[in-house]
């Protein structure tokens, strides 16, 4: 077997113990003599499972007992629509805002609009979405039905490091590519959601963390598996849900609680990306695509000199064991997406690399 270090942004790497736990569960779940995909969402052993995930997740973030965690079908990509569906309705005139600081942002505002009056809050793409933009707090009104944030940028490799303060507005992000991965106070937020195929498990579902008051608003036409009060009151179980990917999901969990939890992996992503930024810093090779004030931690992005070299870069970087560091199509260049299990001899392999190549190809 040969084995490379993982920097695809996502369906991305998951922890190796993980990976080698599945396969030992595999044919025969904790001996009932059959595999965990095989067994019904709602025997007791597969309820045990997702109520382990959702009180571990409470237990690694923090989140206060009045949210709900919820497992919901197609990923972040549903919840774009999901979203105003269950939350526009809360004021008459169904304002919503929108930062559009990337790519997902963007389509979240794009696939909202079907069902709300989006409203562009701030834009950074006049700078090619290399930075949060500026805004003006008054636009946090009392009727706004809520405002959307896209945490961190995946493609671009920005973060918000300050949430905006939205008063009594529910603050609504997408934390898809940054989940578990730094310590944040949920109370601040009405809802969190996230893809979870790059710190949570594998692709196709999303988790939502709800707060109390905001279920019950959902539009009379909002299809039942899309609804997230039908959702809280089934826990999750309103049909037949992606039971591997709760049980994957709940496996990462246990994996970073004895990481010794967000805290200890937040010090540690920090790390991470330092290394590779102060290898781009220190040169005029490399060009980072993100601001310097507004990088993430999450997803490093940069450019080489040429369109030829960064194909060189990707091809040997490949022979090197380096998987999957083509940067997204709008962007081109390189991008290292170094989510949670990323351990930190793949970024020295990485910023080692990177030097070496500048050396040889200069």
């Amino acid at each position: 077997m040969s084995k490379v270090y993982n920097f695809g942004a996502g369906p991305a790497m998951l922890p190796e113990p993980v990976m080698e736990k599945i396969q030992q569960e595999w044919l025969d779940y904790q001996g009932m003599g059959v595999s965990v995909i095989e067994i019904s969402h709602r025997a007791k052993e597969f309820v045990a499972i997702l109520e382990d995930a959702q009180a571990l997740f409470r237990e690694l973030s923090g989140v206060p007992d009045n949210y709900r965690i919820l497992f919901i079908h197609g990923g972040a990509r549903m919840q774009f629509s999901a979203l105003p569906l269950n939350l526009a309705g809360r004021k008459s005139g169904k304002r919503c805002l929108y930062f559009e600081t990337g790519n997902f942002a963007k389509l979240a505002s794009k696939d909202a609009k079907e069902f709300c009056n989006v409203e562009i809050a701030a834009s950074s793409a006049e700078t090619n979405y290399d930075r949060i933009p500026e805004y003006d707090p008054a636009i946090f009104t009392d009727d706004v039905s809520y405002v959307h944030i896209t945490g961190n940028n995946t493609i671009y490799g920005t973060r918000w490091n300050q949430f905006p303060e939205t008063g009594d507005v529910p603050l609504v992000a997408d934390m898809t590519s940054e989940i578990l991965s730094r310590q944040i106070d949920y109370s601040k937020f009405g809802v969190i959601y996230a893809g979870m195929q790059k710190n949570l498990g594998p692709s196709g579902m999303a988790m939502v963390i709800i707060r109390e008051d905001l279920l019950g608003h959902a539009d009379a036409k909002t299809p039942i598996l899309l609804d997230y009060t039908a959702a809280n009151k089934d826990n999750s179980l309103t049909n037949t849900t992606n039971t591997f990917a709760v049980y994957t999901t709940k496996l990462v969990l246990e994996w970073l609680k004895g990481q010794g939890g967000v805290a200890a992996i937040e010090k540690r992503n920090e790390a991470k990306s330092a290394k590779l930024y102060a290898v781009i810093d220190a040169s005029d090779y490399y060009r980072g695509v993100a601001h310097p004030e507004h990088r993430s931690i999450m997803n490093v992005s940069f450019n080489l000199p040429s369109e030829e070299l960064e194909a060189k870069f990707l091809k040997e970087a490949g022979a090197a064991g380096l998987y999957a560091l083509k940067g997204h199509r709008n962007v081109g260049g390189i991008r290292a997406s170094i989510y949670n299990p990323m351990p930190m001899a793949g970024v020295d392999a990485l910023a080692t690399f990177m030097q070496e190549f500048e050396k040889n190809n200069s």
